[in-house]
């Protein structure tokens, strides 16, 4: 049976909470895809802003479609609305097009690291909003990962052809990356607020239709309206990128943090930037530097101590 949250603590048994590792771990791993299909999706002529954009609404389509036989899942009060869909929606208008811009401007590897100094926002947060142990491991755990993202992104290059210049393809890259970050984190702990009220389908639905939304209209107000791919490739990387790095990586998430608080959460997820990694040098050559994928591994090992601790029982649960 899962735990009932109510907004500050959480207090699973230990097969529950290692199940929400293995959730969290599962998310990271299918956002990892987002660099290298994103990617794709310039090769294919495709406009930065209108990634973002195309693969939050066919996420809310295919998600609409289930609603319309399920009924329940387009049912909300005013509260839930504003909050998940208004609010919501503005952080997924603002990761979406934030994140495509450092993907770009920093590399896959660079860009996926950089969305990961969102635990420690998400720690320092949950500590104020949701009143979550702020424990010196997690403060370590943070810093570690912290630490790994400087060096990947100093180690890692990014798609030159679309910036006039490293250095400017660097700095969109990086303040993309920290903006992606910020929305990252507020997503997150909005999540630990509304998935108990509202369950993981309708605040995803709602947050992914109020993303379109705004984008849509956002988009449109500064002249750069987003133009539907042109090729059958790119709908179907369109496609990959709904279905699996949006609609199943939030849904695992979502399970990850009825089991388990929000900073262990976005720090197990931290696996993304190693598949991203991966997964860019195999199919596109994007390689590291030695100081970069010793970035890399610091991450890795922030992910592993993770579960070190959980394992051996030591990760401060919220009061209560």
């Amino acid at each position: 049976m899962e735990p009932v949250l109510n907004g500050s603590s959480i207090s699973p048994g230990r097969p529950a909470r290692l199940i929400g590792y293995a959730a969290a771990v599962g998310a990271g791993a299918l956002w990892g895809t987002t660099g290298p299909l994103s990617t794709a999706l310039y090769a294919e002529g495709a406009a930065l802003t209108g990634v973002g954009f195309w693969r939050v609404a066919v996420a809310t389509a295919g998600l609409l479609a289930v609603g319309l036989l399920h009924r329940d899942l387009l049912r909300v009060d005013r509260r839930g609305l504003l909050a998940v869909g208004l609010g919501g929606g503005a952080l997924v208008a603002l990761f979406e097009v934030a994140y495509q811009f450092a993907i770009a401007g920093v590399g896959v590897a660079g860009a996926a690291t950089l969305l990961y100094t969102a635990p420690l926002i998400v720690a320092l947060l949950g500590h104020v909003l949701l009143h979550e142990r702020l424990t010196p491991a997690r403060i370590v755990l943070a810093l570690l990962v912290l630490v790994g993202v400087y060096f990947t992104v100093r180690g890692g290059e990014g798609v030159g052809a679309m910036f006039e210049s490293r250095e400017a393809g660097m700095a969109a890259g990086v303040t993309g990356g920290l903006l992606a970050a910020m929305a990252y984190a507020g997503t997150t702990l909005l999540a630990r607020w509304a998935v108990p009220r509202y369950g993981s389908a309708r605040v995803l639905f709602l947050e992914l239709a109020g993303g379109t939304f705004i984008l849509a209209l956002t988009l449109s107000a500064i002249g750069r309206p987003p133009t539907p791919p042109d090729t059958v490739s790119s709908w179907i990387y369109v496609g990959l990128l709904s279905l699996g790095a949006v609609v199943g990586a939030n849904f695992l998430f979502f399970g990850a943090l009825k089991r388990i608080e929000a900073a262990p959460a976005a720090v197990a997820a931290t696996i993304e930037p190693v598949i991203a990694t991966i997964l860019a040098l195999a199919l596109f050559g994007q390689s590291l530097s030695a100081g970069g994928w010793a970035g890399l591994a610091l991450v890795v090992a922030g992910v592993a101590t993770g579960y070190l601790i959980e394992a051996r029982g030591g990760t401060a649960r919220g009061p209560g």
